[in-house]
């Protein structure tokens, strides 16, 4: 098996044992990102909806480091802690993403790295 880690300045770099991204053949798989700020590696200060942007830039910045961009994308998962905030992220995605959309999970989780609300994942064919 052929691995490629895939890394860019451009997302948060890991804050544990795991890489940004890994690449095998044409599939992507991007590790969860969380509303930190790149520059910084602070979490976004702002509100839920600024966080999931933030979480959505970030994996964008990675998708883009790998050779794609978001409409490469075939599956997300979401991690919530809270479930009554999925109509936010309903709304981010239809900023971020055009129709076919990818197949997704949303999950609420008791906590999340760094007590933020949001986390996503995702897998991309190139």
């Amino acid at each position: 098996m052929n691995r490629e880690i895939i890394s860019t300045e451009n997302a948060p770099q890991a804050i544990g044992t795991y890489s940004q991204a890994v690449k095998v053949g044409d599939t992507v798989y991007i590790s969860g990102q969380i509303p930190l700020i790149p520059a910084t590696m602070e979490v976004h200060n702002g509100e839920f909806i600024e966080h999931v942007r933030q979480v959505f830039n970030n994996l964008s910045a990675i998708a883009e480091a790998a050779g794609g961009s978001l409409n490469d994308f075939v599956k997300v998962n979401v991690f919530l802690t809270d479930l009554s905030n999925f109509a936010i992220v309903n709304e981010v995605m239809e900023e971020f993403f055009s129709q076919p959309y990818p197949a997704r999970a949303a999950v609420q989780v008791s906590a999340l790295p760094k007590d933020v609300q949001v986390e996503a994942d995702a897998v991309m064919v190139l």
